[in-house]
């Protein structure tokens, strides 16, 4: 008995430190994925940090099941569906460099423009079509450069 217990305290330690190792090295750029998305700034942003603690928490939760997926894909698509789900209590911006667009168009900026992901990988989260999200990434670029 004695051994399967030190057994399974070794995994969750070294699950533990594996973890510790991801959210160290992710929570800042997380962060500020979410910083963008909340349209707060630097400085200020409590909605932002409130989704990191989430999608961060989300992630540990399912470590022993990531496997080979990537754990910054799970956290910051964890991230993103927490900020889909209360998108509307982030339309008015609060001074930051994305403030000028609405949730929709900086959920596609942020993930498209920023992060890299494909159309169609955006397409498919946000459930719109690939037309859609190369619209909403034109009129967000018209709309930041006409704001600057």
């Amino acid at each position: 008995m004695r051994e399967r217990r030190s057994g399974r305290d070794v995994r969750r330690a070294s699950r533990a430190r594996e973890f510790d190792a991801f959210a160290a090295g992710a929570a800042g750029r997380l962060l500020h994925v979410a910083t963008l998305l909340t349209a707060e700034t630097r400085a200020r942003n409590p909605y932002a940090r409130a989704l990191l603690t989430d999608a961060l928490a989300h992630t540990y939760a399912v470590w022993d099941r990531l496997r080979d997926d990537d754990p910054y894909a799970c956290a910051r698509g964890d991230l993103v569906a927490r900020f889909a789900r209360t998108a509307r209590r982030h339309r008015a911006g609060r001074g930051g460099v994305l403030s000028a667009l609405g949730p929709r168009e900086r959920l596609v900026v942020v993930l498209h423009l920023y992060e890299g992901v494909a159309e169609e990988q955006v397409a498919a989260l946000l459930g719109i079509s690939e037309a859609r999200v190369l619209a909403f990434c034109a009129g967000a670029v018209a709309a930041l450069r006409a704001a600057a």
